[in-house]
């Protein structure tokens, strides 16, 4: 059965996609409301179909570092993504603004920065920042090495 057999009201599901619902978010709804199974997959394809916008905004000055598998989820990348989309203009949930804000405010009483090191168990690190070098959120790296300028990750 083709994926978009499946929508139910076609212009609900592009303004989900367009107002940054997450795919698992639209997921979970379709299955409360319409009780229909859908994947992520299906809604991304959907995405695509329809020339929407990624929701997800790609930084290298925020996230210079190719970031293994295995450190892509924790919090302070996280907050370095949600930084990445309110500089680009993007909607954050009311939620991710507050932790967003709140970190942002730890970051500054600390006088510290996020500093990554894939060869570690726990990747990421709260350091000092080093007066006319770390002028940003991060650690400035030696060496940047995304994959490509502004990718942390392609499955990201």
């Amino acid at each position: 059965m083709p994926a978009h057999s499946k929508v139910q009201d076609m212009q609900e599901a592009l303004r989900w996609l367009e107002e940054g619902k997450t795919y698992q978010w639209i997921v979970d709804e379709y299955l409360r409301k319409y009780h229909i199974e859908t994947t992520i997959s299906m809604w991304a394809a959907l995405r695509r179909r329809n020339g929407i916008d990624l929701r997800i905004v790609r930084d290298e000055a925020l996230i210079p570092w190719a970031v293994a598998p295995k450190h892509r989820h924790a919090h302070a990348v996280a907050m370095l993504r949600a930084e990445a989309r309110r500089r680009a203009g993007k909607q954050l949930t009311p939620v991710t603004e507050d932790m967003l804000d709140t970190w942002l405010r730890g970051l500054a009483a600390d006088d510290a920065v996020v500093h990554y090191d894939p060869t570690t168990d726990a990747g990421w690190w709260y350091v000092p920042r080093r007066e006319g070098i770390d002028n940003d959120l991060i650690r400035e790296p030696e060496r940047r090495t995304g994959r490509r300028s502004g990718v942390e990750g392609e499955d990201e």
